[in-house]
């Protein structure tokens, strides 16, 4: 239940080919420590997880928000945190929705604990994946394995690309339509959001992440130079602060 057999006991990371799972040899190292500003929205994942693996009823997530937060890789630092406690994540393409039905029968039989890891959701109205990912949500009708939970990421809240043509539209039912369109992000039990840091949030990552990186510099100027980087770089997030701090540390002057 906690080493697993084969190649679950060799590796915790997998993709999927052709409804196969196919064991990642060099997954992101990422973990929890090394990402700062987070912690509180990262809590209720890590309980959840924590659920998941000690056998108790656990949601499915969706973690929302601006890009460049942490939201992927939040999904895979709590992987690689767990894994010696038996989590596996399972990485899955969207295209790939219609073939995961039969991969969780698969699975469910599985002593081990799954995450089915969904990144960059996000549909059009007429998606035949959108079908596919609600049937998985659901489970089948023996219910959903108990081993298995699916974590998504999205920049959308309701998944769905909408324009303002779909609300004039000639669907005579359209407020059914959605109604079911939005009710996708109503399947997910819990949903998290990562918003864009503030000023002192997105000053504590740089200071973090200077330790981290070993990054010898009065905060002050720090805050300035981290401040107008991000600026140019379109606003701030983790992720920027994490390129500003990099190329620091790599001697290039900002």
């Amino acid at each position: 239940g906690k080493k697993g057999y084969g190649m679950f006991a060799k590796h915790h990371v997998f993709t999927v080919e052709n409804g196969q799972l196919v064991p990642v040899k060099y997954p992101d190292p990422q973990r929890l420590s090394e990402l700062p500003g987070y912690e509180k929205e990262r809590e209720k994942v890590i309980a959840n997880t924590k659920a998941l693996l000690a056998g108790m009823p656990a949601n499915n997530v969706l973690l929302y928000g601006d890009a460049g937060t942490g939201k992927s890789s939040a999904v895979k630092a709590i992987a690689n945190e767990f894994a010696p406690e038996g989590l596996r994540l399972v990485e899955v393409k969207k295209n790939q929705l219609y073939q995961i039905p039969d991969l969780m029968d698969k699975l469910a039989a599985n002593p081990l604990k799954f995450i089915l890891f969904i990144d960059d959701l996000s549909f059009t109205a007429n998606d035949d994946n959108f079908a596919a990912l609600k049937a998985i949500l659901e489970g089948s009708v023996g219910g959903r394995a108990q081993n298995i939970a699916v974590y998504a990421t999205s920049n959308r809240r309701h998944l769905i690309k909408e324009t303002l043509s779909d609300r004039s539209g000639d669907d005579i039912h359209e407020a059914d339509t959605r109604q079911e369109l939005m009710s996708l992000s109503a399947r997910f039990g819990l949903t998290v959001t990562f918003q864009r840091p503030d000023k002192v949030r997105f000053e504590e990552i740089l200071l973090d992440l200077a330790k981290q990186y070993g990054v010898q510099m009065p905060s002050d100027q720090l805050f300035i130079k981290g401040e107008a980087f991000a600026i140019r770089a379109g606003g701030r997030s983790p992720r920027v602060a994490r390129q500003f701090i990099e190329l620091l540390s790599a001697g290039v002057r900002l």
